[in-house]
């Protein structure tokens, strides 16, 4: 079962460019984010004609997730629980049927945080306190889950080509890494890390001061995986060369096989 994570910042700004890596890359299940769109205005005919079935968390014009899955998917879920009056679409959640185990699926948008200090890094790190008790009420069940996305957190300096460059930002303070942490330290296995050492590896290149032809990117989109998981993993690469494609998002996808 290969399962990938992409950020594509704007499906109508890649409505060309999706279904061609979907083409070239094959993964059984998609999860998306950033699509950029209402539920209604989603695109999900051209997807459909490529076997997947759709199921999008929209919001008009900002954030919104989406699964895409060749697989049966059951209890799709919306929003990440622990807050009723959180109205950004940044979560959504399915089981997907694999030949041998089923896997649940958490597909994430973690809010970026900027500008530090204020409200909206105090809402990053209190969505990555929900995220983390989420993770709990997962682990107590022990149904092999994977939670997925763009996480918008740096977890170390071989992330990033210039990690100084990063110190303040919301995206590697201390007080995020710290954050993620404690979400790994619940027995979750970070997939990227655990097949490939060392820097040199990214997910997000700037549109801006060519970033992308000098590779100054960091690596801000994972999976982390709960043992049962972690266990089934027999790989995890980073597509890189789609950001050198044609009308390309800033992020690359990410994906996983798992013996499921």
């Amino acid at each position: 079962m290969k399962i990938a994570t992409f950020n594509i910042n704007g499906i109508k700004a890649r409505i060309d460019a999706l279904p061609r890596w979907l083409d070239a890359a094959q993964p059984d299940v998609a999860l998306l984010q950033e699509i950029k769109s209402v539920d209604e205005n989603f695109p999900a005919e051209v997807l459909e004609e490529r076997g997947y079935n759709v199921h999008t968390h929209g919001q008009k014009s900002f954030n919104g997730v989406a699964i895409l899955s060749k697989l049966p998917l059951e209890d799709v879920i919306c929003g990440l629980p622990g807050d009723d009056a959180d109205e950004q679409a940044r979560y959504i959640e399915a089981t997907v049927m694999g030949e041998h185990t089923a896997v649940r699926l958490c597909g994430l948008y973690l809010p970026n945080g900027n500008p530090v200090p204020g409200p909206k890094y105090d809402y990053k790190l209190a969505w990555m306190e929900r995220l983390r008790q989420r993770a709990m009420t997962l682990l107590a069940e022990e149904t092999p889950f994977l939670m997925a996305g763009d996480y918008n957190i740096i977890p170390q300096a071989e992330d990033a080509k210039r990690p100084d460059a990063w110190r303040e930002d919301a995206l590697f303070r201390l007080e995020s890494r710290t954050a993620y942490r404690r979400l790994l330290n619940l027995g979750l296995t970070e997939a990227f890390r655990a097949r490939t050492h060392g820097p040199g590896h990214y997910s997000f290149w700037d549109y801006q001061a060519g970033a992308w032809n000098r590779d100054d990117g960091i690596r801000i989109d994972h999976f982390l995986m709960s043992p049962a998981c972690a266990d089934m993993m027999t790989d995890c690469q980073i597509d890189k060369q789609v950001r050198g494609e044609e009308k390309p998002s800033d992020h690359v996808p990410v994906w996983v096989d798992l013996a499921a």
